[in-house]
Formats: structure tokens, sequence, C-alpha cells
């Protein structure tokens, strides 16, 4: 609560008031906060027809905007989904549940790794990484940009094993030479499945047939930048916003 009370931003959810009930045995504290009329996975699953390219640079926009905002403030969502993710009528996104999350700092210190929604988990935290920053949220915003186009989530696995595996089916299997340091993770030893190259662009091609947007060579470009493997490669907000599929 203490965290979600310290900010101010257009992107993130405001609250309006805290109320304590002294005859509640429970916790006994609400907080009240303004009012937006849908969350973006209720939005999509009601939605009869697939969101706008403009809508959807539009919400990517939004939404990086919020999450530069947390990372200049030192603070980690660790649950960024499309449920936690509110709108109104107007079009206006907002982050919120931030049950999740933490400030962290530099040198960095050791951290659970169950955190974040499975789906929207990135790899390093599925490996069992302790260490980790910024770009664990930045992978799930990859995660949520690749649902906002094809409308489904794009890495849908029971559990980290399985979610690994449509993970390495879909951009290839991981070695040293893509991501150093991938070999020291504890969960790397497994036996894991052999995909030589991505397959990520097979799965939004640059012409559309079907009525859904069309990811752009520049979009594409952005979406494999918020989902490399290696963390320390993996684009920042403050860069993607600055990327040329916003210009």
């Amino acid at each position: 609560m203490n965290i979600l009370l310290s900010l101010d931003h257009p992107s993130i959810v405001d609250v309006k008031e805290v109320v304590v009930d002294d005859d509640d045995r429970d916790d006994g504290t609400y907080m009240v906060m303004e009012h937006m009329q849908y969350d973006l996975k209720q939005l999509m699953e009601a939605k009869n027809h697939p969101f706008s390219l403009g809508e959807i640079k539009s919400f990517m926009k939004q939404l990086l905007g919020g999450v530069k905002y947390l990372h200049d403030n030192w603070i980690l969502h660790r649950d960024l989904k499309t449920s936690n993710i509110l709108m109104n009528k107007e079009g206006h996104l907002k982050i919120c549940d931030f049950g999740m999350s933490r400030q962290y700092g530099s040198p960095l210190k050791p951290y659970t790794s169950l955190v974040v929604t499975l789906w929207y988990r990135a790899p390093e935290l599925l490996l069992g990484a302790k260490k980790y920053s910024k770009a664990i949220d930045m992978w799930s915003l990859g995660c949520i940009m690749a649902e906002l186009f094809s409308r489904e989530p794009l890495f849908r696995g029971k559990t980290e094993i399985e979610q690994l595996d449509k993970i390495f089916r879909t951009l290839g299997t991981p070695d040293e030479k893509i991501w150093p340091g991938f070999s020291k993770l504890p969960g790397s030893k497994a036996n894991f499945v052999k995909q030589r190259c991505s397959m990520l662009r097979m799965k939004f091609p640059a012409a559309s047939f079907t009525g859904l947007p069309v990811l752009s060579e520049s979009g594409f470009d952005l979406l494999s930048k918020l989902l490399a493997y290696d963390p320390d490669k993996r684009i920042s907000a403050e860069a993607a916003l600055q990327h040329d599929w916003f210009q």
C-alpha cells in the first residue's frame, strides 16, 4: 500500500482516500480508487473486433510511460498482466495491483523468483534467478503487446517447465552466446527442446487477411527487443518510448 500511495502518474491508478475501519477484525484498511470501467483482459474478451493499430500504439505508449515512471523511482511492479491494467471509456489506461511491487537498488539484492503471473513471467524468473531487475517488467510488457495484436496470450503454459518450453519453441532455445550467464541459472540444466531459430515472426505476419492489425517491421523490432532473452539487452521503458514504431 505504501508504494501505491507514493505514486503520482497519469498511467497509474489514483488512490482517492484510505479508510480505516476500527471494528473490522481483519486488516480493516481500505483504499478508495478512481473509477475505471474495464480491465484490459475483460475488454479483450468482450470486444467483437480487434483493436486498431492506433489504439495499440496508444495503449503501449501509456503503459511504457507508467512503467518508466516506476523504474525511474526504483520500483518493480512484478505482476504486469492484462487483468492488472484498468481502462476507461476514453481509452486511458491505468496500471493497478501493486501487491507484488518492490523497491530495488544497486547492487541488486536477492528476491523470490515466484513473482509475476506465469504467462507473463520472464525466462530468468522461470529458470530460478534470484537477482533480477526492471527487465522482468519489460518482458511482461512484450507479452502484453503481443496479446493486443493477436487477442490471445503469447505463451500459455500450465507449469514453469511448460511455460519455458512454449517460450523456447517460439523464440528459439537460448545458449551462452545469445544469453551470457544462461548456463549458470538453476533451471538451465533441464532437457529443453532444441529450437534453433525464432518462429515469432510467423505468429505476427507482415500482411494479414484475418482483420487483425499488422505488425510492421519497426513494430516487430520493438516486440523482439521487449522479448530479448538477455535481461541486460532487453529494451528499457525509456528506450522503448523513443522507438521508431511510435514516430
